[in-house]
């Protein structure tokens, strides 16, 4: 910027500000862009928002805090966020949809409503046993394609229910989000963002956060009582029964699966949020990429340590490990586990194609089936790894 441009006012987007001690969470909540500033910074920046042009605010800042600030910097980041106005006034954001059905979900009614469901279905499950989540209750029927078309499309809307619950979690703060789809190593997975999170109140994000976990516990109450009052009076389960118990075991592992820190689920972000970090699972990746480059003899390629945020390079110190064994526990189980069981799977599948095998009608539908449904999630995930390096690509240049 010339001298005549720091001499001139900005004209700033409305922008909201969360204090939390040392740092300040400011950004513009009609377009979910969101910055971390320290104190000072902030407060740099709200001299610019009461009108007062760059220079003036620059003389300020020293005056205060005794240091000099470099202005241009500073103005080419509020670019760089788009918190700066052309002169135009911003289309006020509209009301968020689905806010009343957020606060309707997540009211006192509503909780009592799911804390009678837990517990009736915690009380079945003690009366028999058979309802409780088991391998088991998994095989309600012999052939395996069939098995996993249920799984497939059973657990689909059963893993929209869980986001939407974060979704509306959120949306009752007045949050917007968005779904998509993502990958944590060699999972491909649903997930809601809400940029807007950040400038909410810490005590408010765990909601938002664990909501889905809320929706699982929800869903396996309902599949476990539906298949209690299917039951029928000699004490079997008709096929609809059991194959409420198979769906209730897939989301019982989906529940599980949050537990798994180092894939960034969702109790990940609730560490995250009460440790007090910002990017610990990439200030973690760093630190084992700068040990294997040290080990490596390249320290060319060693990142500056300094640069990460304090809280998450004191956390990382000993996150890196639980990063490092849980991502060789995954690779070990997909390389001893599931790439054998995959080949025995796909040499009787194919064997049944090429005649090798003895194969009706129905088995060859069966393993025409088992191609379609995996080698589509196959291509999905290539895709998405592609995608990822493409972005990663974009932002390295």
């Amino acid at each position: 910027m010339t001298t005549d441009d720091l001499a001139m006012p900005l004209a700033l987007h409305p922008l909201t500000y969360l204090d939390e001690g040392a740092e300040v969470t400011v950004g513009r909540a009609d377009i979910d862009s969101y910055a971390v500033l320290p104190a000072d910074g902030a407060a740099l920046l709200r001299e610019l928002e009461r009108g007062v042009a760059p220079a003036q605010a620059a003389a300020w800042y020293e005056q205060r805090y005794g240091q000099q600030v470099d202005m241009d910097d500073f103005v080419a980041v509020l670019v760089e966020l788009d918190f700066l106005s052309d002169g135009t006034t911003a289309a006020a954001a509209g009301p968020v949809r689905w806010q009343r059905l957020g606060r309707a979900l997540f009211s006192r009614p509503a909780w009592v409503l799911y804390a009678a469901l837990l517990t009736a279905a915690a009380a079945a499950m003690v009366r028999r046993p058979e309802l409780a989540p088991h391998y088991r209750n998994l095989f309600f029927t012999e052939y395996v394609t069939v098995l996993e078309l249920v799984l497939f499309l059973g657990q689909f809307p059963l893993l929209l229910i869980h986001e939407s619950f974060h979704a509306l979690a959120g949306r009752r703060l007045g949050l917007r989000s968005r779904l998509g789809i993502g990958r944590r190593l060699y999972f491909v997975v649903l997930e809601t963002s809400m940029d807007g999170l950040v400038a909410v109140p810490r005590r408010q994000r765990y909601l938002p956060m664990l909501a889905g976990m809320l929706a699982d516990l929800l869903v396996i109450a309902v599949l476990t009582l539906t298949a209690a009052l299917l039951r029928d009076p000699a004490g079997g389960y008709p096929l609809a029964a059991r194959i409420c118990l198979t769906l209730a075991f897939g989301t019982a592992l989906r529940f599980t699966w949050q537990f798994y820190l180092y894939l960034r689920t969702d109790l990940y972000y609730v560490v995250v949020t009460v440790l007090g970090c910002v990017d610990l699972h990439g200030t973690a990746r760093q630190l084992v990429l700068n040990r294997l480059h040290r080990l490596r003899g390249r320290p060319d390629r060693v990142v500056d340590e300094t640069t990460f945020h304090p809280r998450d390079l004191a956390v990382a110190r000993w996150y890196q490990w639980l990063f490092t064994g849980g991502y060789a526990v995954s690779i070990a189980i997909l390389a001893l586990a599931v790439v054998p069981t995959t080949l025995r799977i796909l040499h009787t599948v194919f064997g049944r194609l090429t005649g090798a095998t003895a194969a009706g009608a129905a088995g060859l539908a069966d393993s025409m089936l088992f191609i379609v449904l995996n080698g589509g999630q196959f291509i999905l995930l290539c895709w998405l790894i592609r995608r990822g390096r493409r972005a990663n690509s974009r932002e390295r240049t």
